[in-house]
C-alpha cells in the first residue's frame, strides 16, 4: 500500500497578522461547523487505499477551533490507515491553548505541537499583529509540556520592523533556554496583498538592513548550534532525531494529500489545489465531495525543477543517485553547466554522492535555486 502524508487546512484565525499572506480568515467562526462537515466528506472521498505516515494540521489557527471541533477533527481521521510511528503535528497560536484543548489533542493522537511565537518582545508582537504576549506563550508552552507533549516546535522570525540584533539574540536565547525539540527561524518576507506590503510601499516600514539580517542569520546558527540544535534545512533546527518528518516529505518531493480549503496535493505526478474561499469549498464538497480549483499534470521538467529547488533547501542537499534513478536522466546532462558554475564559485559542494549549498551558497540560496528552473 502506498505511503503518503496528509495535510489538513483549518482556515480560521482570531485576527490576521500583518505579514501573513496565508489563506486564512478572521471573523468567519460561524462557518466552523459546516466546514468540518465538508472536511469529513472530502477526507472520506479522497483519503483511501493509502497508509498515512505523517499528518500536519495547519492554518490559520487550528487550535482556534472550539473543543468540540478538535474532537470532531479526531473523528474525521479516526478511520484512516496510519503508520505505527505516525508523526501528527498541529499548529497552535499562544492564547488559544487551554488544558482542555491540549487533553483533546492528546486524545485524538496528536504527538507534536508547533507554536507560532515570532518574537519575545511584546512591542514586536503587537507591531506585527499578533494577538498574544510573550507571557501567554510561556504559559501555553508549559501547559503543553504538562499535558505530556515531548515534541514541540517554536516559530521565530527575524528581520521584523524595528527589530535590533540585540532583540533577535534575546529571542534566540529565551526560546532555546526552554529547550523545545525544534525551532523554526524564518526571515520576514514582505508579501503581496498584506498590510506590511502597503506600509512598505508608503515608506513607513523600517526594516533591518541586509547586513543586519545577515548578522541575525549567522547569530541563529551560532546560538542554536551551541544549544545542541542541528540545522537540517535553511530555516529549521532540531534536537537529535526531532526533524519535522512532514516537511521533509515536501523537500524530498514525495507524495502528499492536502484536504480543506486552499490545500495542495502532489499525488501520482499531479498537483491539485483546492478552492481558497471557505464558502465555495463547503458548497463544492457538499455537491461533489471534492473542491479542486486547479489540477496540473507535472511534466518531467517540472518534477526535476521541484526536486532541485526544494531539495537544495536541506542542509545535506540532494542525492545524485536519487535524481538519476527517479528521472531516468543523468543530473549532469540536465544541470551540468549550472552545477559546475556554482561549484567553481564555492556556492555548491559535491561530495559523497550529494550536492548541497555551501555556507556562502545559503546566503544567496534564492538566486541559486531559482536558476534550477528549466523554463
Amino acid at each position: 500500500m502506498k505511503e503518503v502524508s496528509l495535510y489538513i487546512h483549518i482556515p480560521f484565525c482570531k485576527q490576521k497578522c500583518w505579514y501573513c499572506d496565508f489563506p486564512s480568515f478572521a471573523g468567519k467562526e460561524d462557518l466552523m461547523d459546516e466546514y468540518l462537515k465538508a472536511l469529513r466528506k472530502e477526507v472520506n472521498n479522497r483519503v483511501k487505499d493509502v497508509k498515512i505516515k505523517t499528518i500536519f494540521v495547519g492554518g490559520g489557527t487550528p487550535t482556534y477551533l472550539h473543543l468540540e471541533g478538535i474532537l470532531e477533527l479526531g473523528n474525521i481521521i479516526s478511520g484512516l490507515n496510519t503508520a505505527e510511528d505516525l508523526e501528527f503535528t498541529v499548529e497552535a497560536n499562544p492564547g488559544t491553548l487551554t488544558e482542555e484543548k491540549l487533553k483533546a489533542l492528546k486524545d485524538i493522537g496528536v504527538n507534536r505541537i508547533s507554536i507560532g511565537l515570532q518574537a519575545v518582545q511584546n512591542n514586536h508582537l503587537k507591531d506585527i499583529g499578533r494577538i498574544h504576549t510573550f507571557n501567554e506563550f510561556k504559559e501555553n508552552f508549559y501547559k503543553a509540556r504538562n499535558a505530556g507533549f515531548n515534541n514541540i516546535n517554536v516559530d521565530l522570525m527575524f528581520g521584523l520592523p524595528n527589530q535590533t540584533i540585540k532583540d533577535w539574540e534575546e529571542s534566540l536565547k529565551e526560546i532555546s533556554s526552554l529547550e523545545p525539540e525544534h525551532i523554526s527561524a524564518y526571515s520576514l518576507i514582505i508579501e503581496e496583498g498584506t498590510p506590511f506590503k502597503r506600509y512598505y510601499e508608503k515608506g513607513i516600514l523600517r526594516l533591518p538592513t541586509e547586513e543586519e539580517e545577515r548578522t541575525m542569520y549567522n547569530m541563529t546558527l551560532d546560538t542554536l548550534g551551541e544549544k545542541g540544535y542541528t540545522q537540517y534545512e535553511i530555516s529549521n533546527f532540531s534536537k537529535t532525531n526531532r526533524e519535522c518528518k512532514h516537511n521533509i516529505v515536501y523537500w524530498d518531493l514525495k507524495e502528499y494529500i492536502g484536504v480543506g480549503s486552499s490545500s495542495s496535493s502532489y499525488i501520482n505526478g499531479k498537483r491539485y489545489r483546492n478552492q481558497c474561499s471557505i464558502e465555495k469549498y463547503i458548497d463544492e464538497v457538499n455537491e461533489k465531495s471534492y473542491s479542486f480549483e486547479e489540477v496540473i499534470e507535472n511534466s518531467l521538467e517540472d518534477n526535476m525543477e521541484e526536486f532541485m529547488f526544494m531539495g537544495l533547501r536541506k542542509i545535506d542537499g540532494i542525492s545524485i543517485d536519487d535524481f538519476n534513478k527517479r528521472f531516468e536522466n543523468d543530473i549532469y546532462s540536465v544541470y551540468g553547466k549550472l552545477i559546475d558554475k556554482y561549484k567553481s564559485q564555492g556556492l555548491l559542494i559535491e561530495e559523497k554522492g550529494r550536492i548541497y549549498l555551501s555556507y556562502k551558497g545559503i546566503e544567496v540560496s534564492n538566486v541559486i535555486m531559482s536558476d534550477f528552473i528549466l523554463s
